[in-house]
């Protein structure tokens, strides 16, 4: 499948449901409930190789990983790439461009550094990465301010990096983990009408706030991993 046919999912809206996987099994359950797109966890993937999440798995293994989900399925594929792994832009788009992928997450935290890269840098690394990969690939730009501190007062720089984000080329900007109904809706309504990545916030329509797609990043791998130990109990 083609960035095109992902990219069109994204209607501000009618987001597009996005239940994260964790392997090529997962993917296939995921494409046989009649989901028109598989997205991949990060945090769950790594956790499935042995590792940790926040780029503490190879690079390797992750994007073999991706290759095998993408292999396994026909509908699109966008990976939860974290940050990039250290890849120069070009190097990160044409190995994740060789797993099958046509979309991936970009997060704004540096892991090697510990910290959230400067707003300038990230946008020039988003914008090489675009020229990397021209159309071929659908660039979901997370916005990380919001993971920690109040949230409302983080929105004024979570904004200014979703413009900067999207005027680099993103195709969509992720605030993840905004947990008010009024903080992401006012996101929402300052990046109109780009296409917007929101988590489920319990009893909130997020179609009604304008989001355009909805992860559930490692929920389902938790809620198996929550079931599978407690059914190792009872054996």
């Amino acid at each position: 499948m083609t960035a095109a046919a992902l990219r069109v999912l994204h209607v501000p809206g009618k987001p597009v449901l996005l239940p994260n996987v964790w392997d090529a099994d997962s993917a296939r359950l995921v494409e046989e409930a009649g989901f028109p797109v598989v997205a991949t966890s990060s945090g769950a993937v790594a956790a499935s190789l042995g590792y940790p999440d926040g780029e503490r798995a190879p690079a390797d293994e992750m994007f073999a990983a991706a290759a095998r989900i993408a292999r396994a399925v026909s509908v699109p594929v966008t990976v939860d790439a974290e940050s990039g792994y250290g890849f120069p832009p070009r190097d990160f788009a044409d190995r994740l461009l060789a797993t099958g992928a046509v979309g991936c997450n970009l997060e704004d935290t540096d892991h090697a550094r510990g910290g959230i890269r400067p707003v300038a840098e990230q946008a020039e690394r988003l914008a090489a990465i675009r020229e990397a990969a021209g159309d071929a690939l659908v660039i979901n730009a997370r916005v990380d301010v919001f993971l920690r501190g109040d949230q409302r007062e983080a929105l004024p720089e979570g904004i200014e990096r979703a413009k900067a984000y999207l005027a680099a080329g993103a195709d969509c900007v992720y605030p993840i983990l905004i947990r008010s109904p009024d903080v992401l809706g006012e996101f929402v309504k300052a990046v109109h009408p780009a296409a917007v990545n929101g988590n489920r916030i319990p009893g909130t329509d997020l179609a009604s706030l304008g989001v355009a797609r909805v992860s559930m990043g490692a929920r389902l791998w938790r809620d198996t991993r929550t079931w599978l130990a407690g059914h190792l109990k009872t054996l």
